[in-house]
């Protein structure tokens, strides 16, 4: 009998692919390159429609132009357009991090805010990037980021039935300690990119394929084991933190 079956509820399944998840992805920084909460923002801003790979590409020369919210505020837009241009829709990115600048500079101090209220008050910022921020930037764990890789991984271990990010991420929120959301969002985008990915997903070598009701079959690896536990409690987590 599979651990699908034999896990009682859903968010026993979802603590217990938290827990592989931690095993199989110990080190999962977050993939964008930055030095301050404000290169963060921007970075994350810029990803949108973009794969991080690309974004790294660009900031090095655009954070070596304009390092802060002050100089972004300022920057000639013409120029800060094309220093981005390889991450697409290059014009409506540059409006918003400008306008960004301009009102961290106007109501925050040039400074990130700290909460998810003001900083969806920014241009250009929803809920994914603002949890990026919190999470990585200040370690705020106020929601769970769901970008394509979330999503798509999200529903293929049936864990939602929505398509929409803001009623995924409210599933997610209530199946994980609030502690861990954006550590499950970072492992599970590394875990989309290496193994699940869209076309063709790589259950035969999937550490999480006997947790998976979508999987095509199941190899069990050195990660997942054939007597995985189907008991893991939100005290069991200390133990891998």
């Amino acid at each position: 009998m599979s651990i699908v079956r034999k896990i009682a509820t859903k968010q026993q399944r979802a603590l217990e692919i938290l827990v592989r998840l931690k095993r199989l992805y110990p080190e999962a920084p977050c993939t964008l390159n930055y030095q301050t909460p404000v290169q963060l923002l921007v970075a994350t801003i810029l990803s949108a429609q973009c794969t991080d790979q690309r974004v790294n590409q660009v900031t090095p020369e655009l954070f070596r132009r304009f390092p802060d919210a002050a100089a972004l505020a300022s920057a000639d837009l013409e120029e800060l357009e094309q220093l981005i241009r390889s991450t697409g829709f290059y014009r409506s990115k540059a409006k918003n991090i400008q306008r960004a600048c301009w009102q961290l500079l106007t109501n925050f101090a040039g400074t990130v805010p700290q909460s998810m209220e003001e900083l969806l008050t920014l241009p250009g910022v929803a809920r994914k990037t603002a949890n990026v921020v919190l999470g990585h930037a200040y370690g705020i764990s106020a929601g769970v980021t769901v970008d394509t890789h979330v999503k798509r991984l999200s529903d293929r271990l049936g864990l939602t039935q929505h398509k929409d990010p803001i009623r995924i991420e409210r599933d997610l929120m209530k199946l994980l300690p609030q502690p861990e959301w954006e550590n499950w969002s970072i492992r599970l985008i590394y875990h989309g990119r290496a193994v699940c990915q869209a076309r063709k997903p790589a259950c035969d070598r999937c550490a999480l394929a006997d947790l998976c009701p979508t999987a095509s079959c199941w190899t069990p690896t050195q990660e997942t084991g054939k007597t995985a536990t189907s008991s893991i409690t939100v005290n069991q987590l200390e133990s891998i933190r």
